[in-house]
C-alpha cells in the first residue's frame, strides 16, 4: 500500500456506504472515496510527509514510516491520540521534527497522551508530565516542576551515597 492508501484505511470507519456500494462503484461510494483521499492527503501534508503519498509505505525511510503511523492514527479522528514511544529509533534531527509535529498536533486541538523515555522530548512538547516509578505515580505537574522534583531525580538519576 502507498502512504496515502495507508492513511485512507483509517478513514474507513466513517463510511456510510457498504461493501456492495463499494464493489459496484455507486456514486455515494465514489464520493466517500474522493473525500477520504483528500482527507488522507491533508493529514500527510499536516504531518509533513505529503511528498511521500504515492510511495509504498514499506519503502519509506524509518522516520517517515513512524510519522505515517501518526497520520494514520489521526485519520480515525480520535478524541485522544496515544503516542507510545514515537521517538524510538530516531536520530537527533528526526526527534526535533517529531517534537515540532507533536506540538502542531496539540495546537490543532488534539489531546495527546505521550509515553516516552526521551525526557528532553517530553519536556519540549508537554503541558503536563506524569512520572511513574515501578508503576506508582511519583509526580504529576508541569515539565519544569517535574524536572526539579526530588522524587523524580532520586528515582531516575539516583542520589549519591553519603561520603561520610
Amino acid at each position: 500500500m502507498t502512504a496515502l492508501e495507508n492513511v485512507m484505511t483509517a478513514t474507513d470507519t466513517h463510511k456510510r456506504s457498504g461493501l456492495v456500494s463499494g464493489l459496484f462503484g455507486f456514486p455515494v461510494s465514489r464520493r466517500e472515496e474522493k473525500r477520504d483521499k483528500a482527507r488522507a492527503q491533508e493529514l500527510l501534508d499536516f504531518i509533513g510527509i505529503g511528498e511521500y503519498a504515492d510511495r509504498l509505505a514499506k519503502n519509506l525511510p524509518y522516520g517517515v514510516q513512524r510519522r505515517l503511523e501518526i497520520a494514520r492514527a489521526m485519520g480515525a479522528e480520535p478524541k485522544l491520540l496515544l503516542l507510545d514511544e514515537p521517538a524510538a529509533g530516531f536520530n537527533p534531527a528526526e526527534k526535533v521534527e517529531l517534537a515540532a509535529t507533536i506540538r502542531k498536533i496539540r495546537d490543532a486541538g488534539y489531546t495527546v497522551l505521550l509515553i516516552e523515555h526521551d525526557m528532553s522530548l517530553v519536556m519540549k512538547v508537554s503541558d503536563r508530565v506524569v512520572v511513574l516509578d515501578f508503576g506508582q505515580k511519583i509526580a504529576d505537574s508541569s515539565p519544569g516542576n517535574v524536572q526539579n522534583d526530588p522524587r523524580v531525580i532520586e528515582a531516575y538519576l539516583g542520589v549519591p551515597e553519603d561520603a561520610s
